[in-house]
């Protein structure tokens, strides 16, 4: 199983733009219209099924909340800061 990350650990360590929602990570993505954010989301179904680690995806009109937690460890850890990086790159 995975180890949790403590405050100290996070501190500083997050991807840019990502903030700490309790016992997840989370980022909103902006965009120009509906089907850039659908589009995006799908790019980050795709990351999230080949490292078989899934997050919360809430899609508005014109912005993607993105919500990481690693649901084994109960909370955050390694694997959420490394997956909210590459949604960082797919954006």
């Amino acid at each position: 199983m995975a180890e949790l990350l403590d405050e100290d650990e996070l501190d500083g360590r997050l991807p840019d733009g990502w903030e700490q929602d309790g016992d997840e990570i989370v980022r909103v993505y902006g965009f120009d219209d509906y089907l850039s954010g659908v589009s995006f989301g799908t790019d980050v179904a795709e990351i999230a099924e080949e490292e078989f680690h899934h997050p919360e995806i809430v899609l508005r009109y014109d912005e993607v909340e993105v919500r990481f937690t690693t649901h084994d460890a109960g909370g955050i850890t390694e694997k959420d800061l490394r997956l909210a990086a590459l949604c960082n790159d797919a954006y």
